[in-house]
């Protein structure tokens, strides 16, 4: 999840989990983003950085007040969370994979909230994931999650653009994501906090999918939303493993 939407958001968040954990036995693993935006908030940057030193730099300025900002949400209830900064090479390496999964169940048997992100701070563009969405694809199939939630800033997976068409409608339910899927136009791009768009989250549920694990499109801010998904609420776009 892109880190948008402030401390409240960060809180409700945090509430959520903690219901999933007492009343449903849910466990979370969370991939979050916001690094480099974050800090560019706080440098009160107005244009964007392209050289990597600059990005990188960003990203370590950014990483810990990230991470504050969830600790803080969490520890106001009763939880708390532990950083996991990874690369591309991490999930590459079959040692790196297995010592990953480990520690996920270390944290989670100790009731952490483990809280993943790309480490921007040492990642090449020949080592990035690309985006946080295709992250939280490959933790969730390593994990072996029963569901994947791509929490968004729109509803979930429109027919058309509803930027452009009035007359959009959300798509409900979603058999598997297909290449007629993927080429649709307007689904590209990204926001001030997040890169990719529609398309790199429509990625994430293929490659999520193709390996069992149902995905989810819901809009983050939506109240309860994850409560709401565990109760079995019909709310954004299911996609089907």
């Amino acid at each position: 999840m892109v880190c948008s939407g402030g401390p409240l958001l960060l809180r409700s968040w945090a509430q959520q989990i903690l219901q999933l954990k007492n009343e449903f036995n849910i466990e979370i693993i969370w991939v979050t983003s916001g690094a480099i935006s974050t800090a560019r908030e706080k440098l009160k940057l107005k244009k964007k950085e392209s050289l990597l030193s600059e990005k990188q730099a960003l990203s370590a300025i950014g990483q810990p007040v990230v991470m504050d900002l969830y600790n803080m949400a969490l520890q106001a209830e009763g939880l708390r969370g532990a950083q996991i900064l990874l690369t591309y090479d991490d999930m590459a390496n079959a040692k790196r994979r297995h010592n990953l999964k480990g520690t996920l169940e270390t944290l989670l048997k100790w009731k952490i909230v483990p809280i993943l992100n790309e480490n921007d701070t040492v990642a090449t563009e020949e080592i990035k994931f690309g985006d946080n969405d295709s992250l939280s694809a490959r933790v969730a199939i390593h994990a072996h999650a029963d569901r994947l939630v791509i929490l968004t800033d729109v509803i979930g997976l429109y027919d058309s653009n509803p930027m452009e068409n009035p007359k959009a409608q959300l798509i409900q339910s979603v058999d598997k994501i297909t290449k007629k899927d993927l080429a649709k136009p307007g689904l590209r791009g990204g926001s001030s906090r997040g890169t990719g768009g529609m398309y790199s989250k429509l990625l994430a549920a293929q490659m999520a999918t193709t390996k069992g694990v149902e995905t989810f499109l819901v809009k983050g801010d939506t109240p309860a939303v994850l409560v709401q998904l565990a109760k079995g609420v019909q709310i954004g776009t299911r996609i089907k493993a």
